[in-house]
């Protein structure tokens, strides 16, 4: 009796513990099923991401190159000229056969000139017969409202005329005081956004402010809302006939949530299908660009990751039949497993002091390279100093002319003197020695400039008039301009307010930027600066104007940056502009230059002091 029972104490136990394996293994399993899918749906979001990204910024990149093409138009002469006399002929006629050559050369669309009234006078497109903008009326579209206000335009959406999508971009037109004359336009086409999308892996939607779809890979998709449109909404877009003619409808969407990410469902018929949506609103276009990847490749890729599971639990399953088998080796392979915890402790000890050792090292190398930096910016500082100091000499050089001027005449009236008081005339050789003092106090101005243009910038910021500083700064260039054969034009109203900055700073500015005009019109024939100031909305902007060759767009970007000079050797250190450019964040004011066709314009705008320090 006690041999038929001996096997159960042994069975029961083993059947609880495959039975207990089965469960974990299937609990197991649903976790990986889970898993599974949940992976596969993140990383087809995250591909989605990433495809959406590069959509973006491809979309962004298109966009730009065509953003400032209305301007660049609207700045030409013709094109001033036209809007000033819309009736002549001639000037339609070259204007047309421009805007096509441009219109070609920088792939755009279309190119249009808009008169106040909304009529067009002038298209690329001049030759297109009844599909030409010439003589049709867009006063109703956004762009042309927004650049009649003074503002650059920007809209998108189906061409009344042509039929044919497009993103628009305007600019006004201003003559020289500042009156909009007229409005430029410019399409660009988006067909070609959409061909390249097609046939890919994604799905592509772009919608407008309203959810309505723009752009999309699937052609018919177009037209359509993402969302039950409101009666505000559709005014909206019919008001600007955003899509002229064109039929509106909605998609037949449901948006849901799987495993915590976006999904759209998209009915069709009886059917449907489910995308992982990925979206991001372009808030300078108006556009939000989703990117759909449809889940039935997720869910197919997710029920291999299962399959892959059930093969390996099958595997480990017999895995455990072998260890079981083979328990008389656990004992060797539990000593083997100390060894190795042993030898890994050991070679973790070691990789940890050499982390540490190089992490020394790396502490030090630190230091040394900061202590390095600071001996960098303080040469970069004695240099800058040394810059004034070269500067401060050639202005030396240029006003000691001025200096000996009344040295010779100071000597003169001396001698003079001396003879009256001999001969007893008194009265004369008073008039000789009042003579004699205002020369002397025409040296020391001379000597203040020189001081004021040595000494460190430690004045305070307080309310300076430019009328103050202007003879001054007349009297430090007065010699450069004499050498180059420049010539200084001043358009200062008088009721200029004064500025926020220091008196001294606020000088060294304009005799930097004079003497950099003069030093580009020497040689040239028209050697005219220009030196002009207003007022605007709390802040004075100065203009300095040269006849010269201009700034390259090459070397725009690095103009204000030290020991940057397009000067041969020895013809200056490149820190005169850096050096006004760092005066002028001082002042809280910004500095710019730009190519003002000939010529060059530097644009310095300071904040306009306040009433009370213009008061006292």
């Amino acid at each position: 009796m006690s041999s038929s029972l001996a096997p159960v104490p042994r069975t029961r136990p083993t059947r609880i513990v495959l039975g207990l394996g089965v469960l974990l293994m299937a609990a197991a399993l649903g976790l990986g099923a889970r898993a599974a899918f949940r992976h596969s749906y993140e990383t087809g979001f995250g591909r989605a991401e990433t495809a959406l990204r590069l959509t973006v910024h491809a979309l962004e990149a298109d966009l730009a190159r065509y953003e400032v093409v209305p301007q660049l138009v609207a700045d030409l002469d013709m094109v001033q000229r036209l809007l000033a006399n819309p009736g002549n002929p001639a000037l339609r006629t070259a204007t047309n056969v421009w805007l096509l050559d441009q219109s070609d050369a920088v792939q755009a669309s279309d190119i249009y000139v808009i008169l106040p009234d909304g009529e067009t006078i002038a298209a690329s497109n001049y030759r297109k017969g009844a599909g030409s903008f010439v003589g049709q009326n867009f006063s109703y579209r956004p762009y042309f409202t927004e650049a009649m206000a003074g503002t650059e335009g920007r809209f998108y959406g189906v061409g009344t005329t042509s039929g044919v999508r497009g993103y628009y971009f305007s600019a006004p037109v201003l003559d020289g005081g500042g009156r909009i004359l007229g409005v430029v336009a410019v399409k660009v086409g988006v067909d070609r956004i959409e061909q390249s999308w097609r046939g890919g892996e994604y799905g592509f939607l772009v919608t407008d402010p309203e959810g309505r779809v723009f752009l999309s890979s699937e052609p018919g998709w177009l037209y359509s809302s993402l969302d039950t449109p409101t009666q505000e909404r559709l005014a909206r877009t019919l008001a600007t006939r955003r899509y002229a003619d064109a039929e509106l409808g909605e998609l037949p969407l449901e948006r849901r949530r799987e495993l915590g990410l976006p999904v759209f469902r998209v009915a069709s018929g009886d059917a449907h299908r489910d995308y992982l949506a990925a979206s991001y609103g372009m808030a300078g276009a108006g556009w939000t660009v989703h990117v759909l990847l449809d889940t039935a490749g997720l869910r197919a890729e997710a029920w291999r990751i299962v399959g892959s599971l059930v093969l390996l639990m099958c595997a480990a399953a017999f895995g455990g039949l072998f260890v079981i088998q083979r328990r008389a080796r656990v004992a060797e392979r539990l000593a083997m497993q100390r060894y190795a915890t042993a030898e890994l402790e050991r070679r973790v000890e070691a990789r940890t002091a050499d982390l540490a050792r190089v992490n020394s090292q790396l502490g030090q190398e630190i230091a040394e390279r900061r202590a390095t930096e600071r001996e960098l910016r303080a040469a970069q500082a004695s240099l800058v100093q040394v810059g004034k100091l070269a500067a401060l000499g050639q202005m030396s050089a240029s006003l000691s002319h001025e200096i000996n001027q009344p040295l010779a005449a100071a000597r003169n009236y001396a001698d003079s003197a001396a003879i009256l008081i001999e001969r007893g005339d008194i009265a004369r050789a008073r008039d000789n020695i009042a003579q004699i003092l205002s020369l002397v106090d025409r040296m020391a101005a001379i000597g203040k400039h020189l001081r004021h243009a040595a000494r460190q910038p430690e004045d305070q910021l307080g309310a300076v008039a430019l009328a103050s500083i202007l003879p001054e700064a007349q009297t430090i260039v007065a010699q450069r301009l004499a050498t180059s054969g420049a010539v200084l034009e001043l358009d200062v109203p008088p009721d200029l307010p004064p500025v926020r900055a220091g008196a001294t700073r606020l000088q060294q500015i304009l005799v930097n930027l004079i003497s950099n005009a003069a030093d580009a019109v020497e040689g040239l024939p028209d050697r005219r600066i220009t030196l002009s100031a207003r007022a605007d909305a709390g802040k004075v902007t100065l203009r300095v104007r040269d006849r010269g060759p201009g700034v390259p767009p090459a070397i725009a970007e690095r103009i204000f940056d030290p020991f940057f000079t397009t000067k041969g050797m020895g013809a200056g250190l490149g820190l005169g502009l850096s050096i006004t450019a760092n005066i002028v964040r001082d002042f809280g004011g910004t500095i710019a230059c730009r190519d003002a066709g000939p010529g060059a314009e530097f644009r310095v705008t300071l904040p306009a002091a306040d009433p009370a320090q213009a008061a006292a």
